[in-house]
């Protein structure tokens, strides 16, 4: 059987284990989801709606309020027992779970697969996404993590049964101090927004990242950045982009100022529609980029937020 453990904040189930639930359905075994956390109920109510899904397992406690990744490995492993395959998503999330959960297991963990072959065979992005790499398990266990960006979002269904789960681990050595996050206002979130806005060294200041902001509030979308840019203090570390940073894949993708590094490369060149603004011809971006405008951001990018808006007031008069 396969074990999926969920993403969540307590209120809203990531949309990146729903595209994990995908992807495991092509192990073609039962799939039960792992909701840990604190008065959950939201979380547990969207994970018996996915598709594909055969029960939810509910721990409910306050010990997993904050889903530290010290007590939610030792609960996994207690429940391993039944499963021959545990899954999460390449998220900072997974990525801080389930290396622990291996190590517990005393197994070769597979990292970031994007794509699975059958039962023993698995698909991964190596060289920064420039080469990939097809790897055979023939353990009993294993433990995976999966780009979410590789695999489609499940569908629904009527709910499924859930069974709760009456294990309490406290995280003995790991205190829960703060959480201090990005402030995108009511932008939608970088992993599973339909488009990326993203602003590279070439906005050139902090106070001028204003101009991503402006625009992504023009098409709803989210921002993101490169990590010169995160490096420079521009923006948070939240919103990077690329092989150190968060994988996306929208339906659009803009990336104003990114020369176009294969560190950023790897981490959007799946996104549908990929938009460069650089004033910078042989800039690499353009080698990727489905269209491409070579010119001053801080003239193409005022101009573009200006003709959105109007086209914006003339939709609304009419």
């Amino acid at each position: 059987m396969i074990l999926i453990v969920a993403e969540h904040n307590n209120t809203v189930l990531n949309n990146a284990t729903l595209h994990v639930i995908e992807a495991a359905k092509k192990l073609q075994l039962p799939i039960h989801v792992l909701v840990a956390g604190s008065k959950c109920t939201d979380v547990v109510s969207a994970a018996q709606e996915c598709a594909g899904v055969r029960k939810v397992l509910i721990a409910d406690n306050d010990a997993y309020a904050h889903q530290l990744a010290e007590n939610v490995a030792k609960l996994i492993y207690q429940l391993s027992t039944e499963y021959s395959y545990i899954l999460a998503p390449a998220t900072c999330f997974g990525k801080d779970i389930l290396p622990r959960v291996a190590a517990l297991l005393d197994v070769e963990q597979i990292s970031d697969i994007t794509d699975i072959i059958n039962q023993q065979t698995f698909v991964r992005p190596i060289y920064a996404g420039n080469a990939y790499a097809t790897v055979t398990t023939s353990l009993s266990k294993n433990v995976i993590t999966v780009r979410a960006t590789s695999f489609p979002l499940c569908g629904s269904q009527d709910k499924c049964d859930t069974q709760a789960i009456d294990i309490n681990i406290p995280a003995s050595n790991t205190e829960f101090i703060s959480i201090n996050s990005t402030d995108t206002g009511k932008l939608p979130d970088l992993n599973s927004a339909k488009i990326v806005v993203a602003g590279g060294r070439g906005i050139s200041s902090k106070d001028k990242f204003t101009l991503i902001q402006q625009l992504a509030e023009q098409l709803h979308a989210a921002i993101g950045a490169s990590r010169a840019a995160v490096d420079a203090g521009f923006v948070p570390n939240d919103l990077q982009i690329g092989q150190t940073g968060k994988v996306v894949a929208p339906d659009l993708y803009i990336a104003i100022g990114i020369s176009g590094a294969i560190q950023h490369i790897a981490g959007m060149k799946d996104s549908k529609v990929i938009v460069a603004i650089n004033r910078d011809p042989d800039a690499p971006i353009f080698d990727i980029a489905d269209y491409g405008l070579v010119a001053d951001l801080f003239d193409a990018v005022p101009e573009l937020i200006a003709s959105l808006s109007k086209a914006e007031r003339l939709i609304s008069s009419e």
